[in-house]
């Protein structure tokens, strides 16, 4: 049997080792059309800032461990231009035919440069996705001495490029959406945010690129940026020109569409990675979701279908974690406003958990965001802190895969040991704090809800004489067994304290005593100074 395999990243060199494994005696090639295999792409940004300073750690495998090893026949610059079908052959752009008897399309996706003005043939514009860019970028800025770096693009790679160049140059964000990240929900983009301008970057939200002069950017509200050098990282366009031009069929979202074994419509064609399609596990809508685990994943899958074994792609849950200068952001499932788009209904929920026991030395706080439905079902979670966060996160994505109900999370018995949880570990919080909800034994209440509603400190006299919400009203709550008289049962009553716990207790007691429009603030007023936080500092942005 003969295989051969475009693309050498992720997904490509998964599937040749895989079938090698499977397959001593099959002839297996991977075309790559460029000079580079196996790439830590991952590791880019960390690269170009020097964290990483050798650049052979960055190189995972190469033609000749894939040839003494694996007895993987790797071609480099070998493109291939055309696919034949029907006589089962590929063309390279050499000329040369290569016939097969299963091919894989792993060509992984390409950065997206949108067609602004004065991008086409810019020397001082770059896109982050071969280890030769990244080269390019760090002679371009030793050479010209570049000063002001622009990011165009507030996602993965353009927050890990801005902290990579935030000590070499000045670094100027622009995100055309209202906060960066879009995967996840404002509150917790609201502390990378206010991270990522803690570091000296500066920050420009709601507001895109119009077009690039020689020395400065134009952006659509006419504000004026001056750049040395800008990096592209707006998100990449998965790869379909051979399986388009070739009459494979492309999915809903552009790109390659593939059954639950990677197989394509051609029974003799698989494809994988950042390439295509794939169903969204909470939502089963059609996704692209360019990651380098699932795309491990598919090809490991793919190698197992082509030796007839029936392995299975179980959707994409879509667990990802980024560092954020001194911050860890992790998220896994839908986001908030992923939900409303798809319109699924939804509960949520907001917490603040220790890294691990708060009496042991240097507990840090993470903020944590679930949602959920009204039967239980785990739709997603978020969280930013600064110890622990992707422990908790990866915990609630096997939850998730494994459809474990809010109430289940409860009953998780997780590592304990004061240096690193505590015996209610924040997971388990979650799931306490979800089937209170579900139960009904509080209402939360959010940052949106404030706006119109009384709200009660019940924190002691002395921390709410030392800050408070505007307008906040004090009954400490002890007090509320013998004040609640004093409340008014026909308006929306918001109780807060610093991180939700204490206004839950208070409004455990005024419930009790017949109060039916009573709400506890959900990480309460520590999550207020986040936002509050990031507001004043974008209206700052935007005067400056």
């Amino acid at each position: 049997m003969k295989v051969l395999i475009i693309g050498g990243g992720a997904c490509g060199a998964s599937a040749a080792a895989r079938l090698r494994r499977l397959d001593d005696s099959a002839e297996i090639i991977i075309l790559e059309k460029t000079f580079e295999i196996s790439i830590a792409n991952c590791g880019l940004p960390y690269y170009c800032s020097g964290y990483i300073a050798d650049e052979n750690v960055m190189h995972v495998s190469s033609p000749k461990k894939f040839k003494e090893l694996l007895n993987v026949d790797v071609k480099l610059d070998a493109e291939v231009v055309k696919i034949k079908r029907d006589e089962k052959k590929v063309v390279l752009q050499n000329g040369d035919e290569l016939p097969y008897d299963k091919l894989v399309l792993a060509p992984g996706a390409n950065p997206f440069v949108p067609d602004i003005e004065g991008v086409c043939n810019n020397p001082k514009i770059f896109t982050v996705r071969m280890l030769k860019d990244i080269e390019k970028i760090k002679e371009f800025i030793k050479n010209t001495k570049a000063k002001n770096a622009v990011i165009i693009g507030g996602g993965f790679i353009g927050i890990e490029m801005a902290e990579s160049l935030s000590g070499i140059t000045s670094v100027t964000l622009i995100e055309l959406r209202e906060h960066v990240l879009p995967h996840i929900d404002y509150e917790i983009a609201a502390a990378a945010q206010n991270e990522i301008r803690k570091h000296g970057v500066k920050l420009i939200l709601s507001d895109g690129v119009k077009n690039f002069g020689d020395n400065e950017l134009t952006l659509e509200s006419g504000r004026k940026i001056p750049y040395d050098i800008a990096i592209m990282g707006i998100g990449v366009k998965p790869e379909t020109t051979l399986a388009a031009s070739c009459g494979l069929k492309i999915g809903k979202s552009g790109a390659v569409m593939v059954n639950e074994f990677m197989q394509t419509s051609d029974e003799n064609i698989y494809a994988g990675g950042d390439s295509v399609e794939v169903n969204d596990f909470v939502s089963g809508n059609e996704a692209i979701i360019p990651m380098a685990g699932p795309a491990n994943r598919q090809g490991r899958i793919i190698a197992d279908n082509i030796k007839g074994y029936k392995s299975t792609y179980k959707k994409t849950i879509g667990a990802s974690v980024i560092k954020v200068f001194d911050l860890t952001v992790a998220s896994v499932g839908m986001s908030e406003a992923s939900l409303k788009k798809s319109g699924i209904e939804y509960l949520k929920t907001i917490t603040f958990g220790f890294s691990h026991a708060s009496y042991y030395p240097n507990a840090t706080r993470t903020l944590f965001k679930m949602l959920f439905n009204r039967e239980g079902d785990i739709l997603g979670m978020q969280a930013v802190g600064r110890e622990g966060v992707d422990k908790r996160v990866d915990v609630m994505a096997a939850a998730m895969r494994n459809r474990n109900k809010v109430w289940d999370l409860i009953d998780l018995e997780l590592c304990y040991a004061p240096p690193y949880s505590s015996a209610k570990d924040p997971v388990n919080i979650l799931g306490m704090n979800a089937d209170n909800i579900l139960k009904g034994f509080f209402k939360p209440a959010f940052y949106e809800d404030i706006e119109g509603a009384m709200l009660v400190d019940v924190r002691n006299f002395e921390t709410f004489n030392r800050e408070t919400i505007d307008g906040a009203k004090h009954i400490y709550t002890p007090d509320l067994r013998e004040k609640y008289n004093g409340l008014p049962r026909n308006k929306k009553i918001i109780l807060f304290c610093n991180t939700g716990f204490q206004s839950y207790v208070a409004s455990r007691i005024l419930i009790q005593r017949g109060f039916e429009n009573v709400y506890s603030l959900c990480a309460g007023i520590e999550l207020y100074k986040i936002l509050k936080k990031n507001e004043e500092s974008e209206k700052i942005a935007v005067i400056v």
